[in-house]
Formats: C-alpha cells, structure tokens, sequence
C-alpha cells in the first residue's frame, strides 16, 4: 500500500543576515586553513618562487588536487605577469580561482514539464534527505508546488525523516514499505500529475558506487521515471559531502555513468576545510554545481554562485 504522508508544517526560525554574510561564515573553516598559509603571501604583493610554493601548499591542503592546483598555479602566474607593477597576487588568485570554477554555475531552471522530475542520489550520510527537504523550501519559495516520493524503501528511517521534511514544509510525501523503489517513483509521478504538482523530488536510497548491484538499481529507477512520464528525470542531481574531498571525484564519476547527471549538490561545507574540492571538480569532471549547503537551517542550501563563493572562500589581505 502507498501511503500520501501530509501534516502541518512546524515553525522554523529564519537566519536575518544577509546570504554573502552566512556562506562566508559557512567558509570559515576553508578560508581559515588557507589564511594560514596565504597571508604572508598576500600582504607583501609579491608573487615570487617561494610565493607560488605557498600558494601551491594552500590549495593542495583545501582539497584542490595536483591537477587543478598545476593549472591555477599557471595561471596565476600569467595573470600577474600581465597586471603589472600594481598586481595583487590575491587578485590574480581570485580570478584564476573564478574563471576555473565559473563553468559550474548553472541555475536550476524548471521547464515547462509537468510534473517536472527532478531525481537525487548520493552515498550514505551525504545529506541526500536533509537535502530534498531544503530544496523543496526553495522551490516553494519559486512559487512551485512539491511532492516528495520516498525511494528509499528498506530503511524506515529515511522514509521518516523524508515525513519530517514534508512536515516543516508542507508538502505530501508518496512512502512504501518495503518493496521496489521504482514502484514508489511511478505512483508518485501519477500522484503529482493528478494533483497538478509543478515538482516532484524523488529521493533514493543511499549506496556506495562499488555496490554495483544497487548501481544497476539506480539505473532501473531513472528509466521507470521515464515511462511514469516522458522524459524524466529532467534533472538527475548527486548529493555530494564537502567532507569527502577527493572522493567526491570518484562519486561523479560513478554515479554520472550510471544515471547520467545533470548536477551536483555540495552539502556540509560549514563543517569541512574542504572547501577547494569545488575547483577540483570543474578541472576534472565539471558537472554543473547547482547548490550548496552552508548550515543547518532550512534556507541554508542556495544555489550556487561562482563570485560570491571564490571571494568567500579566499581570505582578505591583511
């Protein structure tokens, strides 16, 4: 039996400041480790050998990887050359930073698709939930209507943390016991297209990229949401934990070669120093990065925008 989940929503407290101000503080663990190795470099504005040694120790200790630390550090290079007597070896890094990561930028646009399909994955303990639950607060606030469909039906406690997330925002919940997951995604597309719901998040459950049995059944999920309506999943997005550094490369590309992806979703960067796997992914495997996750609340998860993160992850001159 499927079961249409609906309570009412329950208060949440709203952060006043301003979004610049909470992804900086968000940052803080990222640009403190990078202050400490970057603030002599900046504060003398000379961009000489053992500059660059420090440069290349920051980026490599924020998670950046040898390769896209080799190509900002080229850059970087280049830039100051041309800038001249004036350059700012913080300038030049910003901007080679920028220009690296800028490609992810891509808004989450919902077409004119009803339902329009959007499809999450990611390991266990990435946030995947957590960020179904926020994400359906921001497309509310687009003016669009959610449904939630509970694709993780073995683990009770994933459909009922799904439940509280439909609780806080209002929205119904499509949940199963047991069973196929793909069943879950079909009736929850029927149920949206029967209630005129703009959007339907269709969560699923966790699983490492090794397990390839459980690939195969992600696999199987993307193409049952095909038949429940033409053309979905219009957005196949990955929950990645800014914790994970590193490995998040090898879950990019893993899950884009089983499900094909169209996004990402960077959660936890509050608690990681991590903060430079951001421009490890846009040199390696640079799949749109759609949001990111900077804290607890609700309304912590934004879209994300190239400018605003560099100039937050980067420390200031003293």
């Amino acid at each position: 039996m499927f079961d249409l989940f609906k309570r009412k929503p329950a208060d949440e407290p709203v952060d006043p400041r301003p979004w610049s101000e909470r992804l900086k503080s968000g940052l803080a663990l990222s640009r403190d480790k990078l202050a400490g190795t970057l603030a002599g470099v900046f504060s003398r504005r000379k961009l000489d050998d053992e500059a660059l040694e420090l440069i290349e120790t920051a980026l490599l200790t924020a998670d950046v990887g040898v390769a896209a630390t080799a190509r900002l550090l080229e850059d970087v290079k280049d830039r100051y050359r041309r800038t001249g007597p004036d350059a700012s070896p913080r300038a030049a890094l910003r901007e080679s930073i920028l220009a690296l990561v800028a490609p992810l930028e891509s808004p989450l646009v919902v077409s004119a698709e009803r339902p329009f399909v959007i499809m999450l994955a990611g390991v266990n303990g990435a946030g995947k939930t957590t960020s179904i639950g926020k994400l359906a607060k921001w497309l509310q606030q687009q003016r669009l209507s959610v449904l939630l469909a509970a694709g993780d039906t073995f683990r009770a406690a994933a459909r009922e943390q799904l439940a509280v997330w439909g609780e806080r925002n209002d929205v119904a919940v499509i949940r199963q016991e047991g069973g196929d997951a793909a069943a879950v995604m079909f009736d929850a597309v029927a149920a949206a297209r029967a209630r005129n719901i703009d959007v339907v998040l269709a969560d699923t459950a966790g699983r490492l990229p090794t397990q390839m049995h459980l690939m195969d059944e992600l696999a199987k999920v993307k193409r049952v949401l095909g038949k429940a309506r033409a053309g979905a999943p219009d957005e196949a997005l990955l929950v990645l934990d800014a914790n994970t550094g590193q490995n998040a490369l090898a879950q990019v590309k893993a899950f884009d070669a089983a499900i094909g992806l169209t996004g990402l979703i960077l959660t936890k960067l509050d608690g990681s120093a991590k903060g430079g796997v951001v421009a490890a992914i846009a040199g390696q495997h640079p799949i749109p990065l759609k949001f990111i996750g900077v804290g607890e609340r609700i309304d912590d998860l934004r879209p994300f925008n190239a400018a605003d993160f560099v100039e937050a992850l980067l420390p200031d001159v003293d």
